[in-house]
């Protein structure tokens, strides 16, 4: 059993309690406008063109049994990001094909610094037997787990998982379907469905809203979200984090979206408590 996996930040403070791995595993089943990763999104098509582009030479052409495709050697490596600049599929060629056990070995290097791991994207719940197997193995060794999704899983069908998974920080980008589809180009249907029955199984950590002006109704977004979780609070406390829109890293032609400013950011807190969120978190 492998995955794709992009990157994998050894200590991380902001993706969940603590100190913390977080890995990040490659592709996704949504198109936010707003995309902060969009060199998570897809899987490299083996074009070719970030090869030659490459100044160090960590890129190349190999072969196994599928064909022809662009090997990587992470030692050569400078993270300059040329390969991402050039490629015109949203994806990225720095990539390795891992399992389990080999994500775990490279956990297991910032043991006893970290308290535990969060597996992001893209989307990382397109992999949930990996997921399963991965946190099975964190959990035997002490460590938490935590999942960052867009909550398109349907996490009724996967009781395993859910079992070694300490919480799922989901992300609520769009409280009404239109909206939804406006920003991310799918339903939201089986993301609300999936919140709350997180909540009722004390499985939510968190929410987390993206705010960008004009693209969507943010406050009305936000007094939804809110109010929905209010009767799962006394389950287990869900934290509100309202995450305020940054032009840096996103395609060019989502990068003109204006950034919120501090009045509306403070006014959508303000109406996340008044609704019943008892922890939320500006950013």
């Amino acid at each position: 059993m492998r995955a794709l996996v992009n990157k994998i930040i050894p200590f991380s403070a902001v993706d969940g309690p603590g100190n913390r791995t977080s890995v990040f595993l490659q592709g996704c089943n949504m198109n936010c406008r707003y995309c902060h990763n969009p060199e998570t999104r897809k899987v490299c098509i083996g074009c070719g063109d970030c090869i030659s582009a490459c100044p160090t030479g960590a890129l190349f052409w190999t072969r196994d049994k599928s064909g022809q495709k662009v090997g990587y050697d992470p030692d050569k490596c400078v993270l300059c990001d040329t390969c991402i600049h050039v490629c015109s599929h949203d994806a990225s060629p720095r990539i390795q094909e891992m399992t389990p056990q080999e994500v775990y070995d490279r956990v297991a290097r910032q043991i006893p610094f970290i308290r535990g791991v969060t597996v992001s994207g893209g989307e990382c719940t397109l992999y949930p037997e990996f997921l399963t197997e991965f946190f099975q193995i964190c959990k035997e060794n002490g460590l938490g787990t935590l999942i960052d999704s867009n909550g398109t899983l349907d996490f009724k069908e996967y009781p395993k998982l859910l079992t070694v998974t300490d919480g799922v920080m989901l992300d609520i980008k769009a409280f009404k379907e239109d909206d939804h589809r406006t920003v991310t180009g799918i339903s939201n249907r089986i993301v609300l469905d999936n919140c709350r029955y997180l909540a009722s199984l004390g499985k939510l950590y968190e929410v987390r809203t993206v705010v960008v002006p004009g693209l969507f109704d943010a406050e009305g977004t936000v007094r939804s979200t809110a109010a929905m979780l209010r009767p799962y609070q006394k389950i287990q406390p869900i934290r509100y984090k309202i995450i305020a829109f940054r032009p840096m890293g996103v395609r060019e032609e989502y990068s003109g979206y204006p950034v919120p400013d501090s009045a509306l950011m403070e006014s959508l807190e303000k109406i996340a408590k008044t609704e019943g969120m008892g922890t939320v978190i500006v950013v």
